[in-house]
């Protein structure tokens, strides 16, 4: 787990959320709240497809790895970022508006 993986998968995250609160107007938990639930589902979801994926390595490899980011991990962490915060954004506001 590095440092770049979590700054993509919150902002990632953040995206998605504030794109589920656009399109469910009626369950949005306005901007602050759509980006603060994005980022942490963005964040589980990203860990977790990293984790299925193969992405997980260790301290020391991923110090050798950090300079060379490669595109399929970027874009890994792009869509689990994006559907986990969309996702979590949208139950989130489901349940609240239950």
């Amino acid at each position: 787990m590095d440092i770049m993986s979590i700054i993509i998968q919150l902002i990632a995250g953040a995206v998605g959320g504030n794109a589920a609160g656009a399109a469910m107007k009626d369950k949005s938990l306005g901007g602050a709240g759509n980006s603060i639930v994005g980022a942490i589902g963005g964040l589980i979801l990203g860990q977790i497809v990293q984790r299925v994926t193969g992405g997980a390595i260790s301290a020391d490899a991923a110090a050798a790895v950090a300079s060379n980011l490669d595109i399929a991990s970027i874009i890994k962490n792009l869509a689990g970022g994006g559907i986990g915060g969309a996702v979590l954004a949208a139950v989130a506001g489901m349940i609240k508006n239950r």
